[in-house]
């Protein structure tokens, strides 16, 4: 291994210093270079290059482009393409070009770790590597601080796990507690987990949760996006395959599942996957075994499974659309992520944690929010869930700066949602316990909306039909036909 060459070309100065670190710790000889000219200069050598780490867009020219041009001094060279931009084409083109793996920034420093002492160690023909040996960011600080164990804190990975769950999952409600409880309790067996929820709630984080208080902490957690990925390259991500598969297959690939050896693998948006694939990822399930791309080498794995969908599953099966056997497979344990607008009573807690992150990463000052402009995210229904409150509150942490955050300064779909509840709020219709008539009271209900807003406006159609942001021809015609007429006294206005 301290033989080993490494080359990591970005222009990121941050990431550079944060990848040269943690492969020189690990005995690597590292180059680093921020431009495609520099990094020629760099390489201009015998001594073999073992591994290329290559952002996709740089100063001076294309990730890709280098590294045919690389390839050509080192054929033995391996090559992981960077990116912040990643797009289906950009994947297939990378990886037909001869890129062993693709990642999309931000990605996680220690999975990248792994992936590249597979790498290396396939390439020199050492024993495979035995992953569960890795260390998570999260048990290596938790163990390294601990000097003095006590007798409740002497498992390093369950002091690492219950920092991991109470430090990133923010929530005081019932239905996030009854989550975390399951979660807890399922956590330290090898049982297949199903999690469902809509998206934005945070799926993954509930994955990582489970990995990091399971016995298997200490091994590598590896996700993959079943949806992100075409059909033709899926296969090749989840198994591998072996040189000369496929066209653009120059070297053996290890997939996601041989990665996760001793750990677990996140199948994320799983119900997108098309049904040959099922049939492999149901084999892979029920043996722990399969076989790469254009192999007929049976590769056994110990990985435990966790699977998430916003889909629902159940209807897929009956629509002929998912198997029914993966299905039962990969329902052993469900757990079921509550959507943001069900869980109300987090919202300011979790207002308060991206506040004040954003605040350290941006450098910004928020102090808050006004009591009316938390009563407008309260009341809204959050669509994107936490993703889209992470990304409102980013916003105003570069708009708004500083000071606290009043309703003047909420984008315009937030502000109309609050005045259109204000809105409502003024007609009261009280639902009795015998029921009512659903298109009685939807007609009332009109019926009221439209008096309100021709008294308003002293019968003065084209204002009322304003208000109403009608047309003022749609308006006439619901006044004639609902047969409304003004109060005695009152002008008929008909403009």
């Amino acid at each position: 291994m301290i033989n080993s060459r490494i080359l990591i070309l970005d222009d990121e100065s941050t990431l550079r210093t944060a990848l040269f670190r943690m492969f020189d710790r690990k005995g690597y000889q590292v180059l680093t270079a921020n431009k495609i000219e520099e990094a020629k200069l760099l390489t201009q050598s015998e001594r073999p290059l073992d591994l290329a780490i290559l952002d996709m867009n740089l100063p001076d020219g294309n990730g890709i482009e280098f590294m045919n041009h690389l390839k050509m001094q080192y054929p033995d060279c391996a090559v992981i393409i960077l990116t912040g931009h990643a797009t289906v084409e950009t994947a297939v083109h990378a990886t037909r070009q001869g890129a062993f793996q693709f990642l999309t920034k931000p990605f996680n420093l220690d999975e990248l770790l792994i992936l590249a002492e597979q790498v290396i160690a396939q390439k020199k023909g050492t024993a495979p590597l035995n992953l569960s040996d890795f260390v998570s960011a999260t048990s290596t600080n938790v163990s390294n601080s601990s000097t003095s164990l006590s007798p409740a804190s002497r498992n390093p990975r369950r002091d690492a796990s219950k920092k991991y769950i109470f430090s990133h999952i923010i929530g005081e409600s019932e239905s996030i507690k009854n989550v975390l409880s399951l979660i807890e309790k399922v956590a330290d067996t090898d049982s297949t987990v199903l999690i469902t929820g809509e998206s934005g709630t945070g799926k993954e984080l509930m994955a990582r949760a489970i990995h990091h208080n399971s016995g298997r902490a200490r091994g590598p957690f590896i996700p993959i996006n079943c949806g992100a990925i075409p059909s033709e390259l899926l296969e090749s991500e989840l198994f591998g395959h072996v040189k000369g598969a496929f066209t653009g297959a120059i070297a053996n690939r290890i997939g996601r599942f041989e990665l996760a050896d001793g750990g677990t693998i996140f199948l994320d948006e799983i119900g997108d996957l098309e049904p040959p694939l099922q049939v492999k990822i149901l084999r892979a399930l029920q043996e722990r075994s399969f076989e790469p791309v254009g192999s007929t080498k049976t590769v056994s794995v110990n990985v435990r499974v966790i699977a998430a969908t916003n889909i629902n599953l159940e209807d897929a099966v009956e629509r002929g659309r998912f198997r029914e056997d993966l299905f039962y497979r990969l329902n052993v344990i469900p757990i079921a992520v509550p959507a943001l607008r069900e869980r109300k009573t987090d919202i300011p807690l979790l207002l308060k944690h991206f506040i004040e992150s954003f605040n350290r990463s941006k450098n910004s000052s928020l102090s808050g929010l006004t009591e009316e402009a938390m009563d407008c995210m309260v009341t809204y229904r959050w669509p994107g869930n936490i993703r889209e409150l992470e990304n409102l509150v980013e916003r105003l942490s570069i708009l708004k700066g500083k000071g606290p955050v009043e309703l003047v300064d909420l984008p315009l779909k937030y502000k109309n949602h609050k005045a259109q509840t204000s809105e409502l709020e003024q007609i009261h219709m009280p639902l009795p316990t015998e029921g009512i008539d659903f298109n009685s009271a939807v007609d009332a209900y009109e019926n009221a909306l439209i008096l309100k807003a021709l008294e308003k406006t002293g019968w003065n159609r084209n204002q009322a039909a304003n208000l109403l942001r009608l047309n003022r021809t749609t308006l006439v015609e619901k006044i004639k036909k609902k047969g409304l007429h003004p109060p005695a006294g009152t002008p008929d206005l008909e403009h």
